[in-house]
C-alpha cells in the first residue's frame, strides 16, 4: 500500500523559513517524479514545485521561484520542501504527490499518489 506522509507545516512569521517532508512508502521512491502542491481556502490546488526521478531536474511556480527549493533523498525516500522568505500568500494547505511518469508535470491530475496534506499558515 503507497502512503505519502507529510509533515512540518506550522505558523510561521513573514520572512520566515520551513522545511517540509514527504514521507513515502510502498513504491520504489527512486523511479517517481515528486510535486509539492498547495491549496488556500476557496482556492483550487496549485503547483509549486516539482523533481524529476530522473537527474533531479527541477520546477517551480513563479510565484515561488527562489524562495523555495525541491529535494530528494532517495535513501530516505524523502522529498523536501525548503521554503524561505514566506509571504502571507503561502498560506495554505501543502501536499506532496508523486507521479510515475518520466519528466515532471505541473498538473494535478497527472500525479497518482497523494499525501494528506500539512497546514502552513504565514502570519503578516
Amino acid at each position: 500500500q503507497v502512503q505519502l506522509v507529510d509533515s512540518g507545516g506550522g505558523l510561521v512569521q513573514a520572512g520566515g523559513s520551513l522545511r517540509l517532508s514527504c514521507a513515502a512508502s510502498g513504491l520504489t521512491f527512486s523511479s517517481y517524479a515528486m510535486g509539492w502542491f498547495r491549496q488556500a481556502p476557496g482556492k483550487e490546488r496549485e503547483f509549486v514545485a516539482a523533481i524529476s526521478w530522473r537527474f533531479g531536474w527541477t520546477y517551480y511556480a513563479d510565484s515561488v521561484k527562489g524562495r523555495f527549493t525541491i529535494s530528494r533523498e532517495n535513501a530516505k525516500n524523502t522529498v523536501y520542501l525548503q521554503m524561505n522568505s514566506l509571504k502571507a500568500e503561502d498560506t495554505a494547505v501543502y501536499y506532496c504527490a508523486a507521479d510515475r511518469g518520466d519528466g515532471i508535470n505541473t498538473r494535478a491530475t497527472a500525479y497518482d499518489y497523494w499525501g494528506q496534506g500539512t497546514q502552513v499558515t504565514v502570519s503578516s
